[in-house]
């Protein structure tokens, strides 16, 4: 558990959680639980994701991944003991100042995030993709989209509801953070997709052109290289007007992010 979680990594959604948090008025150590337990079912669903049976990759973070070091069985319980402790972590550690209906609120949305109709739908639809030539995008149930919004997306989207909702929000606030959420989880989905055609595995410290080798749906693949890059700029402008009604000051720290996202080369 503990090598793969303290690997390192941008800590992309606990800084999120954390920014959201601040966002709306609220001191960071009351969503803190939450942002921890947001990069352990991240860290989770690597784990998993890296398996033989799902993408069979040997590398995560630069160092080789947990059942390359450990062995498969071992993985596949580091990352149920990953999950569990998720929650455990937030029911058991969050202030008492934050009222135990918006704890019960951002627990839910974790696990919806995680559930059959968040992360594990999109890797179904993930695997049963592969080589298809068909797949558009345009929402469907088979689509490159679909794929990315509930694969990657939901759990971004949880990581800023959540330090919404513990930071205090009102439903106005937390459905413009939701709203920017998913669409820097896209954004985040396309440009990992463009690096992994544009860098290599020591740049990116993970194995280059795997999705390219094993035909998965991308959105190079069905763009193009510049209509990718056209639409993760789309994208960072659509993210940053759901923005635009929050204190400048301190929704800067999300601005940023999402033209880190945009940018960022590994």
């Amino acid at each position: 558990m503990r090598y793969s979680l303290l690997a390192g990594g941008k800590r992309v959604r606990p800084v999120l959680c954390l920014a959201a948090c601040e966002m709306v008025g609220g001191d960071q150590s009351l969503a803190l639980p939450m942002a921890c337990a947001t990069e352990m079912v991240h860290t989770m669903s690597l784990i998993h994701d890296d398996l033989p049976c799902m993408d069979d990759d040997d590398l995560r973070r630069g160092l080789p991944t947990s059942h390359k070091k450990y062995g498969e069985d071992t993985a596949i319980l580091a990352g149920d003991a990953l999950l569990s402790l998720s929650f455990e972590h937030v029911a058991a550690r969050t202030p008492s100042t934050v009222s135990p209906d918006r704890v019960v609120r951002a627990i839910a949305e974790l696990g919806s995030a995680v559930g059959s109709a968040g992360l594990v739908a999109g890797q179904i639809v993930d695997i049963a993709s592969e080589g298809d030539v068909d797949v558009t995008l345009e929402v469907s149930a088979h689509d490159l989209e679909y794929i990315h919004i509930h694969k990657t997306a939901r759990l971004l989207e949880a990581a800023v509801v959540c330090g919404a909702i513990l930071g205090g929000a009102d439903d106005e606030s937390v459905e413009k953070v939701r709203r920017y959420a998913l669409r820097v989880g896209l954004l985040f989905q396309v440009v990992d997709d463009i690096l992994d055609v544009t860098r290599s595995s020591e740049e990116l410290g993970k194995t280059a052109g795997k999705d390219l080798a094993s035909d998965k749906a991308t959105y190079p693949k069905l763009l193009g290289l510049d209509g990718a890059r056209r639409f993760a700029g789309e994208l960072v402008g659509q993210a940053c007007e759901e923005l635009a009604g929050f204190d400048p000051v301190k929704a800067a720290p999300l601005y940023h992010f999402a033209n880190y996202i945009a940018t960022r080369q590994n």
